[in-house]
């Protein structure tokens, strides 16, 4: 018989027992709501290798593609052969902690008098002792969320998580397509039950009826709110990539792009007489996660003669200019390549990336997440990796390495290499974030050197080494003291907004004065997007120029 693996674990294989079997046999917690009857559709696995080795698909698995199976339906048929999985449900370095914005605490959903708790004017429930809130920010990768003590303001836990939607696909468009097909609402069903299940965790550790939480605050892209909430995605992924909401907007129909429904419309089990709130959009793939991150940074306090900069990075990137009254946007589909997508060796935030690389005299020093073996390379170790072969000439700007070899060895002895196919996935995902810098730039109008500040959101910018992004051209070329990593802006205004109702009322404000920017509908932009493909810093003394001759 041959191991079944989990990570670095593993058992000897059964035949007939499924995955889920031999899960509880390593201790291995698998979400499940059903009793393993294939119903719930929760107990998602990413088959790593062996998938020949398990039982045909089921019926009850007929939404999956590739090699994602339900772990109660697959079950060994051939112990002989080597099997890995993987929870979609993993832990990983997600950045949960950003800015810290003090408001004043005041929730729509508050205890009033000794007995009673309100939703507004609206009286929901007796008082039961406590009042929670939780904050959740989807994003396309990762699912981050704070449970909120509604009358102190603390924040009494915190909860991270891969997106389990990535059986759909590793980015918006193609999660659109799949919810456009025949399997609508399997999307909606993966991440409710994936909020239910760190619900129930929730509730566990801190011993608690999940009746004590009244209120979520959601936000997300365009695509990820919707898909919570159970919307039909089509429209976002075409022109002209807008919501439902957005066209009802449009039309008259609706006040706002935000979204009020109660739990269980949505099946999320927290007090029924609670209420779900989604951020409001500011337009097309510009979401409302960045509607959080804008509430998070203050721009409501920055003067109208003075200008920031927002770029929170992702599979989908956004970039703001602008300032409390007036603000540009613009959305960069960069794709997952910096999250490990489509790269060889590449691979998220987990124990075993490389996170960090520096190479000397031809040879590579790293540093693995965990102090483990290295197993791939994350991000900000693939960002380190590309400044590094040009500073050392291993590779020139065009991103063609040495001598024109095919690859670049990082770790010998366990053959962890990078590709030319690989710098040429990257290189695209880099020139998609130069293009929404560049061009969000050059319409505002303002000279780079007017910029008071560039905040970097998003957990995987908290954790990149800005001199090395800046000298491949990955981020803007501004002066280091102007930089600021905000860590994961989106949840802490999504907290804002579920602890302040005036807030949440700015963030409505905030929305209606940014005028979104259709990247590819500008002249320029495949030229623009050729030069951001290049690894070189950004020539921004040529808006300058631009900005002198106008």
């Amino acid at each position: 018989m041959s191991p079944l693996h989990f990570g670095k674990q593993q058992l000897e294989s059964i035949r007939g027992k499924s995955i889920f079997d031999h899960a509880d046999q390593l201790h291995v917690k698998v979400p499940t709501s059903c009793g393993r009857t294939g119903t719930c559709h929760e107990c998602i696995v990413e088959i790593v290798r062996g998938m020949e080795a398990l039982s045909p698909p089921s019926e009850a698995e007929h939404f999956l593609r590739d090699n994602y199976r339900l772990a109660c339906q697959a079950r060994v048929l051939d112990p002989d052969a080597d099997v890995e999985f993987s929870l979609m449900q993993r832990q990983r370095q997600i950045m949960t902690r950003g800015l810290r914005r003090a408001v004043e605490l005041d929730p729509l959903t508050r205890r009033v008098g000794d007995d009673d708790v309100y939703f507004g004017d609206r009286r929901i429930d007796t008082y039961r002792g406590a009042i929670y809130g939780l904050a959740v920010d989807v994003g396309t990768t990762t699912v981050v969320m704070n449970l909120c003590d509604l009358e102190t303001g603390a924040i009494l836990f915190t909860s991270s998580l891969d997106n389990p939607q990535r059986f759909g696909g590793s980015d918006v468009m193609h999660r659109i397509s799949y919810d456009s097909d025949e399997f609508h609402g399997e999307m909606h069903l993966a991440i409710t039950n994936a909020v239910n299940s760190e619900i129930r965790q929730m509730c566990r550790e801190l011993r608690f009826s999940r009746r004590l939480i009244y209120e979520l605050v959601v936000v997300g892209n365009a695509t990820m709110r919707d898909l919570f909430f159970g919307l039909d995605v089509k429209t976002i992924g075409e022109k002209p990539y807008k919501s439902l909401t957005e066209f009802a907007l449009l039309r008259g129909e609706r006040t706002t792009t935000a979204l009020y429904t109660s739990p269980g419309e949505l099946g999320i089990r927290i007090n029924p007489a609670g209420t779900v709130y989604g951020g409001p959009l500011i337009a097309s793939h510009v979401g409302a996660d960045v509607a959080a991150d804008l509430v998070a940074i203050g721009i409501d306090e920055v003067g109208d003669d003075e200008t920031v900069m927002l770029v929170d990075i992702g599979t989908n990137t956004e970039v703001i200019v602008g300032n409390g009254r007036h603000m540009l946007a613009a959305s960069c589909p960069a794709g997952p390549a910096f999250e490990g997508g489509y790269i060889a060796y590449g691979m998220s935030g987990f124990t075993g990336a490389i996170e960090t690389i520096r190479i000397a005299n031809g040879h590579v020093d790293y540093k693995v997440i965990g102090d483990a073996e290295p197993e791939g390379i994350c991000g900000s170790g693939l960002i380190d990796l590309l400044a590094e072969l040009v500073r050392t000439q291993h590779m020139n700007d065009l991103g063609v390495l040495d001598h024109g070899s095919p690859h670049f060895t990082i770790v010998p002895e366990k053959g962890i290499t990078i590709s030319r196919a690989d710098i040429s996935q990257l290189a695209q995902a880099k020139g998609a974030n130069y293009c929404g810098a560049w061009i969000v730039l050059r319409s505002s109008g303002v000279p780079p050197r007017r910029v008071k500040r560039l905040y970097l959101a998003g957990g995987f910018a908290n954790y990149i080494d800005v001199p090395n992004a800046i000298s491949i051209g990955f981020v803007p070329n501004l002066p280091l003291e102007k930089i600021v990593k905000v860590g994961n802006a989106s949840l802490e205004g999504a907290t804002i907004m579920l602890l302040s109702r005036e807030k949440r009322d700015l963030v409505e404000q905030l929305v209606r004065r940014a005028t979104h920017i259709e990247l590819e509908m500008e002249p320029d932009f495949f030229d623009l997007f050729v030069d951001g493909c290049i690894f070189k810093p950004m020539d921004l003394s040529l808006l300058e120029r631009e900005e002198i001759a106008r």
